[in-house]
C-alpha cells in the first residue's frame, strides 16, 4: 500500500520514466493506489474497476491511521487476500496455505467471514460499548469539575474560618495582654508603695541620727561631765536602737531584690506549637 502522506497518482508513478508525477486527486479502497484526474476517469470506466469504490485523497488522509495501514493484499506474498485463518486469526493468501499454514485446518474463506460484517451484532454492541465508555468519560469529566469547584468554595469557607478564627485569637491575646498589664502595674505600683513607706521611716531615722551627730559634736564641746555621762547614754540607747532597726529590716528580707518577671505558662507558649490544621479528604 502506498504511504499515508503520498499525494501523486500512483498509476502515473510506475509508468513515468521522466521523474514527473501528476497529483492525485482520489484513492480506490479496493486497488489501494491514487489516481490523478485522467486515471481515475479510465479507473471508472473500466469493466474490472467501474464498481469500485474510491474516497477523496483529503478523506483518505483523515482516515485513522490504522486503516491505512492495513492492506487488502499479503505484504509477503503481493497477492490478494482470499482465506481466513481460524487458529491465527489472521487473513491468508493462496500462497500463505502452503507457506506458514500448511497444519492450519480452520481455513475459511475471508468474503464469508466478511460478509455483512458492518451490520453485524459486534459492530452495533462496539458502538454502544463506545457510547457507554465515551458518557461514563463524560459523567467522570462532570464529576471532578464538580469537586473542583466545590473544592474552591471550601477553600473560601476555611480561608473565612482561619480569618475569623485569628480575629477571636487577637481579641483573645489582647485581652489576655491587658489583664497581664494592669496586674503587672498593680503589683509595680504596690511594691514602690512599699518601698517607698520604708524610705520614709529610713528618712526619718537617718534624720534623727543626723541630728544626734550635730548634739553629740556640742555635747563634745560644751557638756559638763554630767551632762556628757547622761548624754552618752541617751545617744546610745537611741544610737542601738538604730542598729537593731538596721539589722531587723536585713533579716527580715526588706533589703531582697524584688524583680518583676513574668513567667508565661507552657500551656500558652504550646499554641505556637500544637496548633495544627486538619485536613480531611
Amino acid at each position: 500500500m502506498a504511504s499515508s502522506d503520498m499525494k501523486i497518482c500512483s498509476l502515473c508513478y510506475e509508468d513515468d520514466d521522466d521523474g514527473s508525477f501528476t497529483d492525485a486527486v482520489e484513492w480506490c479502497i479496493e486497488c489501494e493506489v491514487f489516481l490523478c484526474t485522467d486515471c481515475e476517469k479510465h479507473h471508472k470506466k473500466s469493466r474490472t474497476s467501474k464498481d469500485h469504490k474510491t474516497m477523496s485523497t483529503k478523506d483518505y488522509h483523515e482516515l485513522p491511521r490504522f486503516m491505512q495501514e492495513i492492506s487488502n493484499q499479503c505484504r509477503d506474498h503481493k497477492k490478494k487476500f482470499d482465506l481466513y485463518c481460524s487458529f491465527h486469526a489472521c487473513p491468508c493468501c493462496v500462497t500463505c496455505i502452503t507457506d506458514k499454514h500448511q497444519k492450519c485446518q480452520e481455513m475459511k474463506s475471508l468474503s464469508d467471514v466478511l460478509e455483512q460484517i458492518k451490520s453485524s451484532a459486534s459492530v452495533q454492541l462496539l458502538e454502544k460499548d463506545l457510547k457507554d465508555v465515551k458518557e461514563s468519560f463524560e459523567e467522570i469529566k462532570k464529576y471532578l469539575k464538580s469537586m473542583m469547584e466545590t473544592s474552591d468554595i471550601q477553600k473560601q469557607k476555611a480561608a473565612e474560618k482561619i480569618q475569623s478564627m485569628r480575629k477571636s485569637i487577637d481579641d483573645y491575646l489582647n485581652k489576655i495582654e491587658k489583664d497581664i498589664l494592669d496586674d503587672l502595674e498593680s503589683k509595680q505600683s504596690k511594691l514602690k508603695s512599699q518601698m517607698n513607706a520604708l524610705l520614709q521611716q529610713l528618712t526619718q531615722r537617718a534624720n534623727v541620727i543626723s541630728q544626734l551627730q550635730s548634739e553629740f559634736s556640742k555635747m563634745t564641746q560644751y557638756a559638763t561631765d554630767l551632762q556628757m555621762y547622761v548624754g552618752l547614754r541617751e545617744i546610745e540607747k537611741t544610737t542601738s536602737q538604730a542598729a537593731e532597726y538596721i539589722e531587723d529590716l536585713k533579716s527580715g528580707g526588706q533589703f531582697d531584690e524584688n524583680n518583676i518577671e513574668v513567667t508565661i505558662s507552657s500551656e500558652v507558649q504550646s499554641i505556637l506549637k500544637d496548633v495544627k490544621i486538619i485536613w480531611r479528604y
